[in-house]
């Protein structure tokens, strides 16, 4: 797999730019600020629907348009597709395939499929356990674009769910549901008895989806373990060994106890059948329901699990020397990358501003690592940060003209 063209309107920092890209290693070259990031930065966009630097989708619609356009013309298997991407911030997004709309823009995942090193990987090893989850769930959507959906409907549930508590919460506290809370939920102020029936709906609809969306999860570390254990040792043969494990609110200890040095994770879930796990979540919805309706938030479920992620007998976040994490989180994509590869045909690897980040060694195993890839992108500040095994095409970035650097 391959991108053959890339055209942006209103995005970022371009008002209008085209490239021609081809397999092998592309360079986009020049200094910071100057709009390279933005180019890989929209691919990653197509893949996945979201950004790799900001949350929400306005910063991306260069400053005084209402709208960005991106168009990336992929080829795999000898067959081109042309996806373009209509991003409205505070309006829905749409989506074209081969200039013909599709009903969602979600529809349009798995055509492109990306695997992106960039600094704020770090956030995986050193940050909350949101960057972890979204880590697997990416993932997860990028080998079977159908959990897009599983994805969405457990957050909507989630949301509607909440939504209810909080107003249930409120009127514990002797001060009345909120009309807005109420409106959220989907609902009228209820009795106690009725809303104990209400929540328990939205339990089993939390349960049906957060089970499927956990066993994936589950399957997904268990094949990406022995990858992330091989690329790390590629990375850093001298360091510790590293561990993954999956830290679930549906275990009682996993959900009180937080990972101390010397500590194992126990706790790990025995199943990966959805029927069981929807079951076991009911369970604990139930155990917790008191705490709930005192706090006004859902405390079990896949929206606060994490991904342990452990170095030798110490958990990597806090312990983990920065040379490490950066280990970590490289071996983490290295794993996405050979787990995508292993379902079919090579991801674009998109490496921004990566390899300034590396000392030589780490640098030189990357590279060596990446180079038979069918397509790299790399952004760089100076040439001298794109290794020899990655030298091809280059492009010189500049106050917003990509320019082609003759061979």
């Amino acid at each position: 797999m391959h991108v053959a063209h890339l055209s942006l309107t209103d995005f970022r920092s371009y008002e209008s730019v085209e490239l021609a890209l081809a397999p092998g290693a592309t360079a986009f070259v020049g200094p910071n600020g100057q709009g390279k990031t933005n180019l890989v930065e929209a691919l990653g966009y197509v893949a996945t629907l979201s950004s790799h630097r900001v949350a929400n989708d306005a910063p991306l619609v260069r400053h005084g348009a209402d709208r960005a356009i991106v168009r990336a013309a992929v080829v795999k298997d000898d067959r081109r597709a042309l996806v373009e991407l209509e991003i409205n911030p505070g309006r829905a997004n749409r989506a074209r395939l081969n200039r013909s709309p599709v009903a969602r823009p979600r529809d349009i995942l798995g055509l492109l499929r990306t695997v992106l090193f960039a600094p704020e990987d770090l956030a995986m090893v050193k940050g909350d356990p949101g960057e972890r989850r979204r880590f697997l769930d990416d993932l997860l959507v990028a080998r079977a674009p159908r959990f897009a959906g599983v994805r969405a409907d457990y957050e909507r549930v989630l949301k509607q769910r909440s939504a209810l508590l909080r107003t249930a919460a409120l009127t514990r506290r002797g001060r009345g549901g909120t009309r807005r809370a109420e409106q959220e939920a989907g609902f009228a102020a209820v009795g106690a008895g009725d809303l104990l029936s209400t929540l328990e709906v939205w339990d089993t609809q939390l349960a049906r989806f957060g089970a499927e969306l956990l066993g994936a999860r589950l399957d997904l570390i268990e094949a990406l373990r022995p990858l992330v254990a091989r690329a790390y040792r590629g990375l850093a043969p001298s360091s510790a060994p590293v561990t993954l494990a999956y830290r679930s609110t549906l275990s009682v200890e996993e959900n009180t106890a937080a990972p101390s040095p010397g500590r194992p994770v126990t706790g790990a879930l025995e199943t990966t059948d959805r029927a069981a796990l929807a079951e076991l979540l009911c369970e604990r919805l139930r155990q917790v329901r008191d705490a709930e309706l005192e706090r006004g938030v859902t405390l079990i479920g896949p929206h606060r699990d994490d991904l342990f992620l452990g170095l030798g007998e110490l958990p990597a976040r806090g312990y983990a020397s920065h040379g490490e994490s950066w280990s970590f989180a490289l071996a983490l994509r290295l794993a996405a990358y050979e787990l995508l590869r292993a379902d079919g045909s090579d991801p674009v690897l998109i490496l921004d501003d990566v390899f300034a980040e590396l000392d030589a060694q780490r640098r030189r195993r990357l590279a060596q690592t990446v180079a038979s890839a069918e397509q790299v992108l790399i952004t760089a500040a100076v040439p001298q940060d794109v290794p020899e095994e990655l030298v091809g095409v280059r492009y010189d970035v500049s106050e917003g003209s990509v320019t082609r650097r003759a061979a």
